[in-house]
């Protein structure tokens, strides 16, 4: 995390853990958008008074580890490519900088635009099958795929800032350093001054951060970590409909 962006969540109120949990929004609506690391600094000096940090250990940032899963086929990809409404990413999740264990992770986004996940916790990628997360898919009926035909495509590491507005009817994810590593190709690529805000919201509530947003000029942009990441690292995949997103990412990377 760049001292410039430490230094301006110290004014931010603290909230913990565990009071986060009114605001967990595992059903709820989901809107990104992309910054550079500059716009970055204006929207938390905009914000700052309106917005409560996330504190874990201390922190008001954390590192995450994610792995995702696939099949052969790329099933959970190519869905999302192929423009289906409905679809799954899977995941397993690590927690770097706390003592918070490893949660295997679905994510379903239904075809009214609402995301929903459903998680387990797990002692890591390589425990999935033994800790009973083919059986936690399958009684759920979560996956057109089984576990045992998955396995791990893409890796990807960042840090995470987590937001609730004092309303405790928002949740915001502000994401930087991001790094992608495909674990089928070996291709790595730094996402260098791109930052992902996500805005998680479960009701039509007015969205401070949405309007700030939008007097700087910044408009939503979808952005799926697992696909994007995995077109730019995999060249063995079909992206062209996500090529005008990646453009658009280069060329916020490439701003000053």
């Amino acid at each position: 995390m760049q001292e410039f962006v430490k230094s301006l969540l110290e004014p931010f109120p603290e909230i913990g853990l565990y009071e986060m949990d009114a605001v967990r929004l595992m059903n709820r609506t989901d809107r990104k958008y992309l910054v550079t690391d500059s716009q970055l600094e204006e929207l938390l000096s905009r914000i700052c008074g309106k917005y409560m940090a996330q504190v874990v250990d201390g922190m008001k940032y954390l590192a995450y580890n994610t792995v995702y899963l696939d099949d052969a086929g790329h099933t959970m990809y190519m869905a999302h490519h192929n423009g289906r409404l409905t679809r799954q990413k899977v995941r397993v999740r690590t927690y770097l900088d706390s003592v918070h264990p490893s949660f295997f992770e679905v994510k379903l986004k239904n075809n009214h635009g609402r995301t929903k996940k459903k998680r387990m916790q797990v002692g890591g990628l390589d425990s999935l099958l033994s800790d009973g997360a083919g059986d936690f898919l399958a009684e759920r009926a979560l996956l057109p795929v089984p576990l045992e035909e998955m396995y791990p495509t893409l890796e990807n590491g960042f840090e995470r800032i987590t937001l609730v507005d004092t309303a405790m009817t928002e949740r915001v994810t502000i994401d930087t350093g991001l790094v992608f590593h495909n674990l089928e190709t070996g291709q790595t690529r730094a996402m260098n001054n791109l930052v992902v805000v996500e805005v998680k919201r479960n009701s039509r509530s007015e969205s401070v951060i949405s309007d700030t947003l939008r007097d700087m000029r910044v408009h939503p942009s979808g952005f799926s970590k697992y696909c994007i990441g995995s077109a730019f690292t995999n060249d063995g995949l079909k992206h062209n409909r996500f090529n005008m997103r990646m453009r658009n990412a280069n060329k916020i990377m490439n701003r000053i």
